[in-house]
């Protein structure tokens, strides 16, 4: 039986005026960079035995899903977030999840309208909705385009059924292949999710899965190798998948074939066609802001002294009375100094252009000297390349990121 916490005697962080992050502190921004919101709709359909996102299966009947009473929440959740992020423009919104797609598109359009109406949206916001082909109806996708939404992504995983099942995922191939077909009717800009080495798979068949996603000319692909995440149903019962020099060719067979169809891979695990690459995917791999809502949620915000992160309480019962009391964050806290080299890291070296030196200062407010021993030891191993003030992973440093991005952790 679940007992409920009344708000007031709930964990929760202080709630802090605005001046106790404007404090004088160690660093020096001289400017703050692009801010992105994210937006958690934390419900699906099913768990799948290897997520390790913040997911809840929706209960079965009228009232399966709180839509009503969630909306609420996320907005006072804006609202007290506001005074942090006064006179910012939000260049993107990521409506991610969970299965966003099992919200209504009226549900979806009552959302940007009030993230609308209570937020400054470039002209050309990007705004990105997850959908599964499990949830997918006829013109459902175009009605949340009618909403607002500009960019779809669509988690398909897999075109084979045999995988489907092994992955539990509660749709089939037909209905990936019709989700991709409405997804490409009604966006211009479409991101079809993939995932390879998975348990039984080949190489010949990786190949009868790229065949079929690119023979639908996505112009945005995102391809993930599966890991076995702690405390996941695979982490207790792991699958047998494919040896790590199979996964290797495999990651060599996707690149080469992107390629060869026109595809960029301008970060680690993402594939796009000019002028489709995901602006705030790459807001995060930049270490640009991300103010984030919802059960669950991950913030970083920068101020003038310092870098915050911030964590939303994750039960959604729990975080929707307190987003509505106006306590919606449980944890609230600076990024070490120490912290932030290795955390600029692990972003922007997933990045195939890499970084500029100077673009670390402006991020971070530390001084280049900070990753200096870093840098050089990366460079002896080939990891890095150096040139004119900018720092590129190598193809031995992108395969070899984790190694790469560990040179940067705080002694």
């Amino acid at each position: 039986m679940t007992i409920p916490i009344h708000p007031a005697t709930a964990d929760a962080a202080p709630v802090r005026d605005v001046q106790h992050y404007m404090r004088p502190g160690l660093l020096q921004l001289q400017s703050l960079p692009p801010l992105s919101l994210y937006v958690h709709l934390p419900w699906c359909l099913k768990k799948c035995p290897y997520c390790d996102f913040n997911s809840h299966e929706a209960r079965a009947g009228a009232e399966a899903l709180p839509e009503g009473r969630y909306l609420d929440a996320l907005m006072a959740d804006v609202e007290a977030a506001l005074p942090l992020i006064w006179g910012r423009t939000v260049h993107s919104i990521f409506i991610g999840g969970g299965t966003p797609s099992l919200f209504a598109p009226a549900s979806i359009d009552r959302l940007l309208g009030g993230l609308r109406a209570r937020l400054r949206l470039e002209a050309d916001c990007e705004i990105t909705l997850e959908a599964n082909p499990g949830t997918f109806e006829k013109d459902r996708f175009r009605a949340y385009r009618a909403a607002g939404v500009t960019r779809l992504s669509v988690g398909v995983q897999s075109f084979d059924d045999r995988f489907l099942k092994a992955l539990g995922r509660v749709h089939d191939r037909a209905q990936a292949l019709a989700a991709m077909h409405e997804a490409r009717e009604a966006f211009d800009t479409f991101n079809l999710d993939l995932m390879y080495a998975l348990p039984g798979q080949t190489l010949d068949d990786l190949d009868r899965d790229l065949q079929t996603a690119l023979d639908l000319q996505p112009p945005h692909l995102s391809i993930y190798h599966l890991t076995i995440e702690p405390g996941t149903y695979f982490a207790k019962y792991p699958p047998v998948v494919p040896e790590d020099d199979m996964a290797y060719a495999m990651l060599d067979r996707i690149t080469e074939r992107t390629a060869a169809a026109g595809m960029q891979r301008y970060e680690i695990s993402a594939y796009a066609r000019e002028g489709h690459a995901c602006w705030h995917n790459t807001n995060y791999w930049q270490f640009g802001d991300y103010l984030v809502i919802g059960a669950g949620a991950h913030s970083k915000l920068s101020f003038a002294h310092r870098v915050v992160r911030q964590v939303r309480f994750r039960e959604p019962g729990l975080y929707m009375d307190n987003a509505l009391a106006g306590r919606a964050v449980a944890q609230d806290e600076d990024v070490r100094r120490a912290d932030l080299p290795f955390e600029y890291m692990l972003n922007a070296l997933r990045l195939r252009d890499g970084f500029a030196l100077q673009d670390f200062t402006a991020r971070t407010g530390l001084p280049v000297t900070a990753i200096a021993r870093g840098l050089d030891e990366a460079e002896r191993k080939g990891l890095v390349e150096r040139s004119m003030g900018h720092v590129r992973p190598t193809e031995r440093g992108f395969d070899f990121l984790s190694d790469l991005q560990a040179l940067f952790l705080a002694d």
